[in-house]
């Protein structure tokens, strides 16, 4: 534990957040509900503990040195962290959040419907869920873990396998199935921007080497799905996502079966961490989950 004289006030790191961030000791006052004299107090202080100068008087405005920029953006990281833990803390008192960091589709189709097993099985765990798109860093967030999809090539985590996944090639009923893989060619193609190789891939599977065709971009599964219900081209799906679409028949296969995709969903946890008690039932629960 480092020694409580290098630990600065948070009133004061309020302070000094708040005058970075708005340029002037009177606007901090009036976000923080002080008196300017009140916010100047707290600066000097935090100068006095600390035993360096942070801030230069220009005119009427404050800047920081580049030294005190550094240690405020630091700070800022902190402060964001702590009032997490504490919204945590209110949001399940008695203990055992697990913060899970989902992929939307995956989340929602296939993790959701299976969480209230999940909580009647253990109810001393409150899962917080919040979306991303990407594998991230752990080193800066506050999520316990995470799910990404891809081929287990993701440094410093452990992971567990949750699912494989299959790609259908479909389109709105307007078109018609296709006689030859090739002949998707002709026909606007849609696509996951983070997954640019798939048509070419699927075209690959089924005969037709060396193509990339171009293809409308999507950020999310969900939003191509609802482009191709509405007709405006023909996208690769996942089955998991469009079993209802596929069984209403607003959505039909244009050539071939499901293929495998490159990669699959994982349930990934940074390895430097304790595996706190709510990720280890969680992760066990998903364990002999089929």
């Amino acid at each position: 534990m480092l020694a409580r004289r290098y630990l600065p006030s948070i009133p004061s790191l309020l302070a000094l957040e708040a005058v970075d961030r708005l340029g002037s000791a009177s606007a901090a006052a009036e976000e923080l509900n002080l008196t300017q004299g009140a916010v100047s107090r707290q600066l000097q202080v935090l100068e006095g503990q600390l035993g360096v100068t942070l801030l230069i008087r220009d005119k009427q405005r404050l800047r920081l040195t580049p030294a005190a920029a550094d240690f405020v953006a630091e700070a800022r990281r902190t402060l964001h962290r702590l009032a997490v833990a504490s919204l945590t803390l209110r949001a399940n008192p008695t203990g055992g959040a697990l913060n899970l960091a989902i992929l939307p589709a995956f989340g929602m189709h296939w993790l959701a419907p299976r969480l209230a097993k999940f909580a009647g099985l253990h109810p001393e765990v409150t899962v917080n869920l919040s979306t991303r798109l990407k594998p991230f860093d752990f080193t800066d967030s506050a999520f316990d873990a995470a799910i990404h999809y891809g081929r287990q090539d993701w440094p410093g985590v452990e992971y567990l396998k949750l699912m494989e996944e299959e790609i259908l090639a479909v389109a709105a009923p307007a078109f018609e199935p296709l006689d030859a893989a090739r002949d998707v060619l002709a026909l606007p193609l849609l696509q996951l921007e983070s997954r640019s190789g798939d048509w070419g891939r699927w075209l690959a599977h089924h005969g037709v080497p060396n193509s990339r065709p171009p293809a409308m971009l999507f950020d999310q599964f969900a939003t191509m799905q609802q482009a191709a219900v509405h007709g405006m081209g023909a996208a690769l799906l996942p089955l998991f996502l469009i079993g209802r679409e596929l069984a209403e028949g607003r959505l039909v296969p244009l050539y071939g079966p499901a293929i495998r995709s490159l990669g699959s969903y994982y349930l990934v946890w940074p390895k430097d961490r304790p595996r706190r008690a709510p990720l280890a039932s969680f992760t066990a629960w998903l364990t002999s989950e089929p």
